[in-house]
């Protein structure tokens, strides 16, 4: 019975590695988001990365990890700082409430407003914050698919197996916007999903574009649903595809549920 549980084990190790490259490719998209696994207690924070970046490696909603780390938007962040790993929905609650008495009632910037400014004003770094423009208003136009190709794989919901969607494609083909939205990530840092873009298409909901060849948008920038925003490749894994996610709240959802079907 132990030489079949050490052989089951092993089977199970070996599949987890290859689930979403060859041997030699990187780490698989699936290792990125693992909520039976307590996150570090906190996180520091390296030149490239974005509130929106951690947010999305660790499941958490931005606003609640903004809050717990009393950033008000636009959530600007330093290399070298720590962030606590941990969501704080009552202190979002809070905050939408008027200030306490001793100050004059004003709206919940007040409340938010840390006592060091997080402003770019002491940023002489390379990236320093993201615009997190005003909420992008969820309009309620329908989803739409990234790319036109087949299904290759799809999401599975237990564990950290695998959080998309994967939608096989051709190299350099175009690569359009879901929704309209906000681009809040643009870079390679996340390790699994290759060159990546994340979308913020409203205070909930989020969605994200891996493994693509060329990123042609940047963080800041306002797309339209259907808009051209990277080059399809293979960034980050075996062969050409686009690994498509949607987060509510922070949580992956199955982007089955919200594109049309087909």
């Amino acid at each position: 019975m132990a030489m079949l549980r050490y052989f089951f084990g092993i089977i199970t190790l070996v599949l987890s590695v290859t689930a979403c490259t060859t041997s030699g490719g990187s780490a698989p998209v699936s290792d990125r988001y693992n909520p039976s696994e307590r996150p570090p207690p906190y996180y520091v924070v390296s030149a490239g990365d974005t509130l929106f970046s951690i947010a999305w490696r660790y499941g958490f909603n931005v606003k609640g990890l903004a809050t717990a780390n009393k950033l008000a938007p636009p959530y600007t962040i330093y290399p070298g700082q720590a962030l606590v790993l941990q969501e704080s929905t009552r202190v979002i609650a809070a905050a939408a409430k008027p200030a306490p008495t001793k100050n004059k009632p004003s709206t919940s910037k007040a409340r938010v407003t840390p006592s060091k400014p997080v402003a770019a004003a002491k940023v002489p770094i390379p990236k320093p914050a993201i615009k997190s423009t005003p909420a992008v208003l969820d309009s309620g136009e329908a989803w739409r698919w990234p790319i036109s190709g087949p299904l290759v794989r799809s999401f599975v919901a237990t564990g950290q197996e695998h959080k998309g969607i994967d939608i096989k494609g051709k190299m350099g083909e175009p690569v359009r916007a879901a929704k309209a939205g906000v681009v809040v990530y643009s870079g390679s840092g996340l390790v699994g999903y290759g060159n990546l873009l994340i979308l913020k298409h409203s205070d909930r909901y989020l969605s994200a574009y891996g493994h693509n060849r060329r990123l042609l948008v940047k963080e800041g920038d306002s797309v339209k649903a259907g808009a051209v925003i990277a080059e399809l490749g293979d960034s980050g894994t075996d062969s050409p595809k686009v690994h498509f996610e949607v987060r509510i709240d922070g949580k992956p959802v199955d982007p089955l549920r919200l594109l049309p079907r087909r």
